[in-house]
């Protein structure tokens, strides 16, 4: 895989997939189906207004949700393949106790993000740049934590447009 991603890629990737609001959005859609209109509030009460507004306009901005007809707020293709590397990263942190062995599932989702976020840009793609988190780890930890990684740089070279650096706004 050639795909490498400069730092503010990496940053814009992992600032949006760590937000805990689009982590709930995107598990509960993935674990329960599509949320009906007007009942996006009482599937995720633990969130605020704004935390919901953030949650579904980011989804839909970039591609991993969409709202359909009669239907309501749905997963992308996209949206359902980053279900999936959140549990991949969530059975990594559950099977290494990560960050602590009880813990709520957005917090073990974030926790691997960040510890991935080193290896995922271009100086760190051997994988050499591990925090010393990482390096404190089993051999078997790190070994599993590289499949995890696999399976997130994939994703991000497959959805490119979650990386982009947003273009400054002129102000006239």
């Amino acid at each position: 895989m050639t795909d490498l991603f400069a730092p503010a890629e990496v940053r814009n990737a992992v600032d949006l997939l760590g937000a805990r609001s689009v982590i709930r959005l995107v598990t509960e859609i993935d674990d329960n189906g599509a949320i009906p209109p007007r009942r996006l509030a009482n599937t995720l009460p633990d969130l605020s207004s704004h935390q919901q507004r953030y949650a579904t306009g980011a989804a839909r901005a970039h591609g991993l949700a969409r709202t359909t007809p009669g239907v309501g707020l749905e997963l992308t293709y996209t949206g359902a393949e980053l279900a999936d590397l959140y549990d991949a990263a969530a059975c990594w942190a559950r099977r290494h106790a990560c960050p602590t062995p009880v813990c709520e599932f957005s917090k073990r989702i974030r926790y691997v993000l960040d510890l991935l976020t080193p290896s995922l840009l271009a100086e760190g793609a051997d994988g050499s740049s591990w925090p010393l988190g990482v390096r404190l780890l089993s051999a078997e930890a790190v070994a599993d934590l590289g499949r995890v990684r696999t399976l997130m740089l994939q994703w991000l070279a497959d959805n490119r447009h979650v990386t982009r650096v947003p273009e400054p706004e002129l102000v006239a």
